[in-house]
C-alpha cells in the first residue's frame, strides 16, 4: 500500500512502506552487535543478489558512516551507497540510500528487549522508485519481500 512519509516528502510520485519483523531468542545486546558488524550484511542477503561490501572491513558504524555495495538486480550490476543516519545502541540505527537503484531508501532497524530475554527485530523500509504502482506490485515488492524472508531465516540460523 502506498503511503507518503516524511522520509519520502521530497520526492515526486508514490512512497511505499514494507516492514517486518522477527524475533529472536537472545539478548539485544548480543542482536544489535550482530547488526552492528557491517560485514554481517553478506550473511542476510540472498545469493543470487551477488551482493559484496566495497567499503574496507571492519567499518566504524555511527551516524555519518557510509558503506559502498556492489549487488546485481534481475542481473544488472548495482553500486549502491547507504549512510547511516541515526545510531542510538542497542535500540535503533537508521540507513539511507545516497545512490542506487532507489529513488528513496530509508531503513529504519529497532530492538526491543522482550520480557523473556529474547530481542523484537523490526525493520520498516520506505522508498520510491522510478515505475508505477505496477511496476512495485509485480517486480519491486516482490523482490523486497523475498529479500526480507531471506535475511528472516538467515537471522533466525545465526542464532539458533
Amino acid at each position: 500500500m502506498p503511503s507518503t512519509t516524511d522520509a519520502g516528502s521530497h520526492v515526486r510520485g508514490h512512497v511505499y512502506r514494507f516492514e517486518a519483523e522477527v524475533l529472536l531468542h537472545h539478548p539485544i545486546e548480543r542482536v544489535f552487535a550482530f547488526f552492528a558488524d557491517a560485514g554481517n550484511l553478506e550473511r542476510l542477503t540472498p545469493a543470487l543478489l551477488r551482493f559484496s561490501i566495497l567499503t574496507p572491513l571492519p567499518i566504524e558504524m555511527r551516524v555519518g558512516a557510509l558503506i559502498d555495495y556492489r549487488l546485481r538486480v534481475r542481473r544488472i550490476p548495482i553500486r549502491w551507497r547507504t549512510r547511516i543516519v541515526a545510531w542510538e545502541p542497542p535500540h535503533r540505527f537508521v540507513d539511507v540510500q545516497e545512490q542506487g537503484p532507489y529513488r528513496l531508501w530509508r531503513h529504519e532497524h529497532t530492538f526491543e528487549p522482550q520480557t523473556d530475554g529474547s530481542t523484537l527485530c523490526r525493520d520498516r523500509v520506505d522508498y520510491a522508485h522510478f515505475g508505477g504502482r505496477i511496476v512495485n506490485r509485480c517486480l519491486v515488492r516482490p523482490d523486497i519481500e523475498r529479500i526480507f524472508a531471506f535475511r528472516e531465516q538467515a537471522l533466525r540460523e545465526a542464532f539458533v
